[in-house]
């Protein structure tokens, strides 16, 4: 058996799971972690038998590291996996990749640098039914594509704004976007891989209507997507009852419906019964972003979705804020996807 891939995980909030995974996960050892809550670093540590820190730069100077983990605050994640590639090792971000374009671009010219992996956990790319999903618009199963909407109804007390490491993280500007740009930003990349690049931002709208932040808590916007499909999106963090997330992708012969409660339902205009069960997908695929980051470093496959994959959804809400700050809209002409 090939030794496993050696992991670093920057900030236990959401990196506590991902390192519970990479101690669980054969082909992966959890060998550093690093908060700035120390007692959250140590207790973790010692849960996992592992070496920690709370201390980034002390954690890159060590030598048993194959890859660095990124879960910081949404506008430190290409800062941290750049200092990561630069210092030698593989690196991949939760979402959003990070708030900034120019973030991206350098953490990407860093990788390419260094000769190194940089990916994007973007969870729902791992899943079997969007994969099916995928596969079933490119088999042509609604016919051609005419538009999409998303709807993202979700509930956030000031609490979750208040709280975080560092305290207030996800209300600042400084540190993160947005209900489009921090929870929306799943879909918004899920939309982009379902549908392609877009290619302009027509309209956009964001307010702060429930919270005390700096940043929006609802936003509206409307896209053009290269292929002329045309897109909607909601996204607010100040629905209640909590409300989930619905996309819906309609076609010349039919619709694809996608609702986070009840699950996908392909409807025909023919009538004809379309289920994902029918729909044939490869089994090659990565399960999350640990086996990603091993299948990729160990195998030189391409990971789900690499840095400059990441970049389009950033791109993309970037362009919705600009469009809601200008009232105009913002071209974006997004190259082809590569994966």
């Amino acid at each position: 058996m090939p030794d496993p891939i050696r992991f670093g995980i920057l900030g236990l909030s959401m990196g506590y799971s991902r390192a519970k995974i990479a101690h669980e996960y054969t082909d992966a050892q959890i060998a550093c972690v690093c908060s700035l809550n120390e007692e959250k670093a140590k207790a973790t540590g010692e849960e996992f038998g592992c070496a920690w820190t709370t201390n980034y730069e002390e954690m890159l100077q060590r030598d048993d590291l194959d890859a660095i983990g990124v879960w910081t605050a949404s506008g430190n994640h290409c800062k941290h996996c750049t200092m990561a590639l630069e210092a030698g090792f593989h690196a991949s971000t939760t979402k959003p990749m990070d708030i900034r374009v120019e973030a991206c671009d350098e953490a990407i010219a860093a990788a390419e640098k260094a000769g190194k992996i940089l990916a994007v956990d973007f969870g729902l790319r791992y899943q079997e039914k969007v994969r099916k999903v995928k596969q079933a618009l490119a088999d042509g199963v609604i016919g051609d594509l005419l538009f999409a909407d998303l709807q993202m109804k979700w509930m956030r007390e000031q609490s979750y704004y208040d709280g975080g490491e560092p305290a207030g993280w996800r209300g600042r500007t400084q540190t993160e976007g947005g209900s489009i740009a921090n929870q929306g930003v799943h879909m918004i990349d899920e939309l982009y891989w379902l549908l392609g690049p877009v290619k302009t931002v027509e309209y956009g709208r964001t307010g702060t209507l429930a919270h005390e932040i700096q940043t929006e808590d609802f936003t509206i916007a409307s896209l053009t997507f290269q292929s002329g499909v045309w897109g909607l999106i909601e996204t607010t963090t100040s629905a209640f009852p909590n409300r989930g997330t619905k996309i819906e992708i309609n076609g010349s012969e039919g619709s694809i419906r996608m609702d986070g409660d009840t699950g996908i339902e392909i409807r025909r205009r023919d009538g004809e019964e379309v289920s994902l069960d029918d729909v044939a997908i490869s089994d090659d695929w990565p399960a999350h972003i640990l086996d990603d980051m091993v299948r990729a470093i160990r195998d030189g496959k391409t990971p789900a979705c690499p840095g400059v994959e990441g970049k389009r959804s950033v791109e993309i809400f970037t362009g919705v804020y600009e469009a809601a700050r200008t009232g105009r809209k913002v071209e974006l002409n997004q190259p082809p996807a590569t994966c």
